[in-house]
């Protein structure tokens, strides 16, 4: 039910309770004001009284929850929430600013806007492309290049945005499939949103999901590992590369194949093309089949700009649909925009291909920007959308596609390409800042080309490589594990073979575990992407969404949230004698650093060192999170093993997620299990609550296990009462409670208790026990393989291993092993007094990073 405020005699004052289909708080001849919450408010002016209720490209919702307002009229319209009141002078035309303003309510925000008011401290959204960059510049062989020139975001520390919707263009409401229309408004109609949100920069998002349509959650798969290089692959090369990735346990999702899927010759295809090449691909409908078979998804690449030309297999089908005559083998024309063009490409070509097998689209468009036939309409916008929609409509599928940013509202059409950068350590600092900032627009599911794209072009500026540097690709993997989407891609060149069997074993090592650590995640990550389906807060987001009133949450601007509770601080320059060093800001409270096992107090800046193998991720400390609890090969799986792992800390608690992978009515058709875990004197409880709802395919029992990290040993361990077995893993000096084929419609408690005198040994104790292992290792490799150690060095290399043997002696093999390291520069002396024998105390001491 629309609202109607029209002047009575005097002053109308009254409380309006406006219905969920419209919130319509005013309209007159000209002029209508929406109440979408109450710090959001549309604004149109109308010339010709002709108001626009069809979705645009920006605004897709239109009917909205009820929020309560109260309108006054008379010579000025106000309009009051909670929060803001908006005033506009009856009658006055054309919102300006003599006409109108917004304030905010005492109690609620304080600040005064007016039209042409212009945003000081805008925090700053994405960008279309990351081609062609060095870090933040763009084209740098071209003069030095230029300052990438990121767009402007929703939110800003001004603490309110307008965003100006008035000449975007709208949806046509068809129901066989919703497609583009112009605008028609009179000229000099305004269509404004203005959000008001202060310091919170969460509702802010949540304001304008609440108009411009939530962010979709993206298939399972998308969250495990992509391969991809630009390389004219054939079916067998292929095959050899996956089998290669299963012998060297590295899991696998996604296989990405670039344009030489089809043909390139410039007979039968070239940029564009959309038949497959026969050469390289026999028989693809067996090749897909085989990956299939391998539970592996697969996109193709297109350049789709040039058409469709006479010799595509397609082409007498989709030229008859066009009204042509095949015979006079006349090319057609891209144009994006005509319904009947799409429409024929995805019933001739790209659905059957679907159907054979290719699991979505990897659009590459990088040609002129805006269609042929509308003007103002981007391609990049335009095409994310329909072949978005058209999954969404038409397939069984959750829709997915990957592709650039094309501007507000592309947020709802995931995921993101970012293109084609050069790999520098300039390009790596950039990627974790241009990925947080992109949540300020939705867009939180950017893939970067890990380990970047291209050697040359930087000759000029002395930044030139002639080969993969594996110290910048070991980093960049570490951050790409930690980043929406785990991509691994480079251009066709001989000097950029990234498959981790390349490099020497050592990196391999590093690779493997790298991977296989996002895919212990993968719980806990897809758990947060379905969280920003429903919140609107990105999986990669800045510091400063949780903590707006530290300065630091804004100069530390590589530093991010990776989900509600994991801090990343990527390593983002080169090591100096084998350690990365950064200074990390910890905000309140305490944070436990993974890779060296250390529980530090936050509210802080702290310098801290790291080996290539670890890496600056940070868990709240008390956190009880779900990871996968075995190795597996891809995500495709709904039973999978988890591992509950509970982090030293007091306490916390967890709501962990799961539905069909794939299935698109995950809105309703999915399951929730909280999870939590408290402390109190010598004893800790985890509960798993009864899971809660259901989707297809979901399993009645699962493998779960309880991972206690940095724990002393127990005394006891119950599980719903009952005393239970456990065992211990030096590696991360972790309790482990094996809780196989648990019901999940039942509660599960487990009980574990400690003696008074018990440890906490989260101080380091892992980073100093693996590095301590690896120097020995290196020393005997490198330096002196007959040197014999005493008895404190050869223990000292052995901890783990002796502790996994005879775990009642924790306290016996720990204390030794902290004396030895504590007076390392006094055990070392035993190597004696030549120069070369002081050498290696040195290089000892530097190795395992005592300094640091």
């Amino acid at each position: 039910m629309k609202i109607f405020c029209f002047a009575l005699i005097g002053c109308l004052c009254f409380t309006s309770f406006a219905s969920a289909e419209s919130n319509v708080a005013y309209q007159d001849e000209t002029v209508r004001f929406t109440v979408i919450n109450d710090a959001t408010v549309r604004m149109e002016y109308a010339p010709d009284g002709k108001f626009v209720d069809e979705k645009s490209q920006l605004a897709v919702v239109r009917d909205y929850l009820k929020t309560d307002f109260k309108v006054s009229t008379g010579k000025t319209i106000r309009i009051t929430t909670s929060k803001i009141q908006l005033s506009y002078k009856k009658g006055s035309g054309a919102f300006a600013a003599d006409n109108m303003s917004i304030t905010g309510v005492r109690g609620a925000f304080s600040f005064k806007w007016h039209p042409g008011m212009q945003q000081q401290h805008n925090l700053k959204g994405t960008y279309r492309t990351l081609d062609r960059c060095n870090g933040s510049i763009l084209d740098p062989k071209d003069n030095g290049g230029v300052e990438l020139p990121i767009e402007d975001g929703i939110l800003a520390r001004d603490g309110w945005t307008l965003i100006d919707d008035s000449n975007s263009y709208l949806f046509d409401g068809a129901k066989d499939w919703d497609w583009v229309k112009p605008r028609e408004s009179a000229q000099g109609a305004q269509d404004w949103y203005f959000m008001a949100y202060g310091n919170d920069y969460k509702q802010a998002l949540q304001s304008y999901a609440m108009f411009a349509g939530n962010i979709p959650l993206p298939p399972r798969y998308t969250f495990g590992y992509w391969w991809s290089r630009y390389w004219a692959y054939s079916d067998q090369e292929l095959r050899d590369l996956v089998t290669n990735m299963e012998n060297y346990q590295i899991p696998l999702d996604v296989l990405v194949v670039d344009m030489d899927w089809h043909y390139t010759d410039g007979r039968r295809g070239a940029w564009t093309g959309f038949s497959w090449n026969e050469a390289l691909f026999p028989d693809p409908s067996r090749f897909l089949n085989y990956l299939r078979d391998k539970g592996l998804k697969i996109t193709l690449n297109l350049h789709p700009a040039d058409g469709i030309k006479n010799f595509e297999v397609a082409y007498p089908d989709i030229a008859r649909d066009m009204g042509m005559d095949p015979e006079k083998r006349e090319d057609i024309p891209w144009y994006g925009s005509d319904k009947r063009l799409m429409t024929s490409l995805f019933k001739h070509v790209l659905n059957p291909m679907e159907k054979e097998g290719v699991t979505f689209w990897w659009l590459d468009w990088q040609q002129y920007p805006n269609d042929l036939l509308l003007k103002d309409l981007s391609n990049t916008w335009w095409i994310n959308y329909t072949f978005f929609s058209q999954m969404e409509k038409f397939t069984g599928k959750r829709p997915m596609l990957y592709h650039r940013w094309g501007g507000l509202g592309n947020h709802r059409y995931q995921i993101g390409f970012s293109g084609d950068t050069y790999i520098t350590w300039a390009s790596l600092d950039y990627q974790p800042y241009f990925n947080s900032t992109a949540s300020n627009v939705l867009y939180g599911f950017w893939s970067h080309d890990i380990g970047g794209h291209m050697l040359d072009g930087l000759e000029q500026t002395g930044e030139a490589l002639d080969h993969i540097d594996p110290e910048l690709y070991v980093r960049w993997m570490q951050f790409g594990a930690l980043s929406p989407v785990l991509r691994t891609h480079s251009t066709k060149d001989k000097r950029l073979a990234k498959e981790p069997w390349t490099f020497e074993p050592k990196i391999i090592d590093i690779i493997r575990q790298t991977v296989q650590q996002r895919y212990r995640m993968a719980p806990y990550i897809y758990t947060m992407a379905r969280a920003a389906h429903d919140s609107s807060i990105s999986l990669c987001r800045p510091m400063y969404y949780d903590y707006p009133d530290c300065e630091e949450a804004y100069s530390f601007r590589n530093q991010y949230m990776f989900g509600d509770n994991v801090m990343v601080a990527p390593i983002t320059t080169p090591a100096v004698d084998g350690y990365s060093t950064l200074s990390v800001w910890l905000p309140e409270g305490e944070w436990y650093e993974v890779s060296t096992g250390t529980l530090l107090e936050g509210g802080r800046v702290v310098e801290r060192s790291f080996a290539l193998d670890e890496y600056p991720m940070y868990v709240k400390a008390g956190s009880v999170l779900p990871f996968t609890g075995a190795n597996v090969r891809n995500l495709n799986a709904n039973d999978d093993p988890i591992a509950i792992n509970v982090f030293p800390g007091e306490g916390g608690s967890f709501t962990m997620y799961e539905d069909a992978g794939t299935s698109k009515d995950y809105e309703t058709a999915c399951a929730w299990t909280n999870i939590t875990s408290v402390r109190s004197g010598h004893s800790l409880v985890v509960d798993i609550a009864p899971r809660r709802g259901s989707y297809e395919g979901m399993p009645h029992s699962r493998d779960f296990s309880l991972r206690v990290l940095c724990s002393d040993i127990p005394t006891a361990v119950k599980v719903n009462g009952v005393d239970a077995h456990y065992s211990y893993d030096p590696e991360e000096y972790a309790v482990v409670i094996e809780l196989p084929d648990t019901d999940c419609s039942a509660s599960t408690t487990v009980e574990v208790d400690y003696a008074d005198d018990a440890r906490c040994l989260a101080n380091g104790l892992i980073a100093r026990t693996r590095r301590a292992e690896r120097t020995v290792e290196d020393y005997k490799a490198i330096r002196n393989a007959g040197r014999v150690f005493d008895d404190r060095l050869g223990r000292f290399a052995t901890l783990n291993v002796a502790i996994g043997y005879h775990p009642e002696r924790l306290h016996e093999y720990v204390d030794y092993f902290e004396q030895t390291y504590s007076t390392l520069p006094d055990v070392l002396k035993q190597f004696g007094d030549t120069p070369a024998d002081k050498a290696d105390a040195e290089w000892f001491l530097r190795e395992i990073g005592f300094d640091r």
